[in-house]
C-alpha cells in the first residue's frame, strides 16, 4: 500500500483503490474526488477531527471517543458536528480516565468502533482531514481502515501544530514544545480558553483556531490549499 502512495498521486490512488475494494463505506469515501493541491482553500470542505484515546500507541491502544466537525466556505458548520464514544471490552486505567473524564459505564455503553468508523467516513468523503498534531489521528484512523476494509485511508491532512511550528521556524524565533500545544496557540491567537480532552471540543477548538490562521495568513482564503498541507 505505501508504494502506491509512492508512485501515484492521491486521487489516482483513490481510483485504483475503488477498483479493488467490496461495497462499504470506504468505498463509498472512496467515490468522491480527494482535494487537489492547487485547489483554493475557499472553496475546499475540511472536516476537523480529534480522537480521544487509551493512549499513543496504536499497536496497543484504541479509539476511545470520535469528535469531529465541518468547515464550509470559512465557516464552522456546528450542524454538521458529532461525537461519539466507543464501546471499550476492557476497564479504562484511571489516570486516563482522570483526563478525558470517560468513565469506565460510559465506555462499555459505546458505540462499536466499525459502526462510528462507517459513519465518520461518508462525513469525511471530499473533504481535507483537519486536526492539531494529526499524526495521532492519522495513525489511528489508518489501523482501524486497515483492520476493517484493508487498506490505509488516501486523505489530504492539514495540521495546525506544524502550521504554528513552521511560522515560527520562519521567524527564526525559539520556542518550547508546550506553545504548540492546542489551547497554548489558541491563547497566542487572541482565542478564548477552553475545555481540552474532549473530542468534539477539541475538533470545534482547532477548526477555530485554522480558520483565524486562515484569515491572519491568507486573508479570505484567496489562496491554494498546498500551502497548508
Amino acid at each position: 500500500m505505501s508504494i502506491l502512495y509512492k508512485l501515484f498521486p492521491r486521487d489516482v490512488v483513490r481510483k485504483i483503490l475503488y477498483k479493488r475494494v467490496s461495497d462499504s463505506a470506504f468505498k463509498e469515501y472512496l467515490k468522491e474526488k480527494v482535494p487537489a493541491r492547487r485547489d483554493e482553500v475557499i472553496n475546499t470542505e475540511f472536516i476537523a477531527l480529534d480522537f480521544e484515546t487509551t493512549g499513543l500507541d496504536t499497536a496497543l491502544d484504541s479509539i476511545l471517543s470520535i469528535g469531529y466537525t465541518v468547515i464550509k466556505n470559512n465557516r464552522v458548520i456546528l450542524k454538521e458536528s458529532a461525537y461519539q464514544i466507543i464501546r471499550q471490552d476492557n476497564n479504562l486505567q484511571s489516570s486516563n480516565v482522570a483526563i478525558h473524564q470517560i468513565t469506565d459505564t460510559q465506555a462499555s455503553q459505546g458505540v462499536d468502533l466499525k459502526q462510528a468508523l462507517d459513519q465518520l467516513l461518508l462525513k469525511m468523503a471530499g473533504k481535507v482531514l483537519l486536526a492539531h498534531h494529526a499524526d495521532i489521528e492519522l495513525g489511528f484512523l489508518n489501523i482501524a481502515c486497515q483492520k476493517y476494509y484493508g487498506y490505509s485511508l488516501p486523505v489530504r491532512v492539514v495540521d495546525t501544530l506544524l502550521l504554528e511550528k513552521k511560522r515560527l521556524q520562519r521567524r527564526h524565533a525559539g520556542f518550547k514544545s508546550a506553545q504548540l500545544r492546542l489551547f497554548n496557540i489558541r491563547m497566542a491567537y487572541g482565542l478564548p480558553r477552553y475545555k481540552a480532552h474532549n473530542a468534539l471540543e477539541d475538533a470545534v477548538a482547532t477548526a477555530e483556531l485554522f480558520l483565524l490562521m486562515l484569515a491572519k495568513y491568507c486573508g479570505q482564503g484567496k489562496c491554494r490549499l498546498k500551502l497548508f498541507l
